[in-house]
């Protein structure tokens, strides 16, 4: 016979008490964060690295998931978190940008980590304004241009997208198509782009076309220009709270001064693109930390057969598993950090980082979601959400079959790029 497990909320005017022992469920606690770090990696930080986690901590557990379940539920997008990163900072990625404190790559890692902790969305955000959108005009612009966009959108006052992936091109984007073609005072794009986060929100979108010379560039475009017109793409079942936009480009012009001069080919978007790859690997490490600390708080108060699950072999063979590929993750993101800050990360290091780190948490999300039973559906159950998301952390920056291919480029000395 069925065990039934009703809140008691669901049936007005019945208390706990008028139902038999056993039949009400309790309800679960399953968010305090549990400090996982089985291999000690993290005893050595410094205190300004520390800061800048606690602070995320802070804003993870007051702001973002009280509220992230009614967004992610709705596929609203809540602007409000994105500026409360910017006002935190907490938006940078590890991005230099005057005026604003020192934020080393290992303290930028650990923002990751602990904002996609949270929620996937939340994380995102990060990863387009501060890691992409910020990162590609700190590298990539002028003087005036930095002047203009790096403040306000460090600070989360302006939003902004990076506009890389079309509809055609997504693994292959250095076959973009969208064009840039010279006109008197500056250039006219013409084309499409896909999958584009913040890319509907009104700001700005730093736009990447192939010019009459054949190289791709970057160009600064307000979204409000004419011939851009924007649709938030429907129907996600990942990352639902926040948008992503099909984009439309005709004849859009773009004046000379909003031409990024440091973007002069593909190698420079690649290069804003390599250095996002180890903050994808630090996210993946807080979606596994999400599961596994919803795992063992779950195993601890759901009884099964009159005992926690805890106290069943599986189950602590299940959480022994999980904790070991969550410390594999951790060991691989902080070293791959370490060299990066030494200066001597390898792009197929970065790669095996992102590879790693995103398929373990695929395995981590799948245990967890498991080890929960029906209840691993609920949003309220937090694995669910996670084990969707980090199916889109898994492809974006870099699907797992290219930084498969750019490993093995590195093991064998042969590409084997189509």
């Amino acid at each position: 016979m069925t065990e039934t497990s009703l809140p008691s909320e669901t049936l007005p005017g019945l208390l706990p008490e008028a139902f038999p022992a056993g039949t009400v469920e309790p309800e679960y606690e399953l968010t305090q964060a549990l400090d996982a770090d089985p291999c000690a990696v993290f005893e050595t930080l410094n205190a300004e690295d520390r800061a800048y986690w606690d602070r995320a901590r802070t804003f993870v557990q007051d702001e973002v998931l009280p509220v992230i379940d009614g967004y992610w539920d709705k596929a609203d997008y809540p602007l409000h978190l994105l500026r409360r990163l910017g006002e935190l900072d907490l938006l940078r990625d590890g991005v230099d940008v005057d005026g604003f404190a020192p934020m080393s790559t290992m303290a930028a890692g650990l923002v990751n980590m602990e904002i996609s902790r949270g929620d996937g969305s939340v994380g995102t955000m990060i990863a387009v304004q501060g890691g992409l959108a910020l990162r590609s005009i700190a590298e990539c612009g002028s003087d005036e241009q930095k002047q203009r966009w790096l403040g306000p959108v460090a600070r989360g006052e302006e939003f902004a997208a990076f506009a890389l992936t079309e509809p055609t091109h997504g693994s292959d984007s250095v076959a973009l198509e969208t064009t840039a073609t010279a006109v008197d005072g500056g250039f006219l794009l013409n084309g499409e782009k896909k999958w584009i986060g913040n890319g509907s929100i009104g700001g700005l979108s730093i736009v990447w076309a192939r010019g009459e010379d054949g190289q791709v560039h970057g160009f600064l475009v307000p979204q409000d220009s004419s011939g851009y017109t924007a649709a938030t793409i429907e129907g996600k079942l990942a990352l639902r709270a926040i948008w992503q936009a099909h984009i439309r480009l005709e004849d859009v012009f773009v004046p000379h001064e909003r031409v990024l001069p440091g973007a002069r080919s593909f190698k420079d978007t690649a290069r804003v693109l390599l250095a996002t790859r180890l903050s994808v690997a630090w996210a993946a490490v807080g979606h596994a930390t999400a599961c596994y600390e919803t795992a063992v708080q779950y195993a601890g108060q759901r009884r099964q057969f009159g005992r926690p699950l805890a106290a069943s072999q599986i189950v602590q063979e299940r959480l022994a598993r999980m904790q070991s590929e969550l410390a594999t993750m951790q060991l691989m993101a902080v070293q791959m950090t370490r060299l990066d800050e030494a200066g001597a990360l390898t792009p197929a290091q970065a790669s095996l980082a992102k590879y790693t780190c995103t398929r373990t948490a695929r395995a981590v999300a799948a245990n967890a979601r498991d080890l929960l039973g029906g209840n691993g559906i609920l949003f309220a159950n937090r694995v669910a959400r996670h084990f969707a998301d980090i199916e889109a952390l898994h492809t974006y920056e870099g699907t797992e079959t290219m930084q498969a291919l750019i490993i093995g480029r590195s093991i064998t000395g042969v590409s084997a790029f189509a």
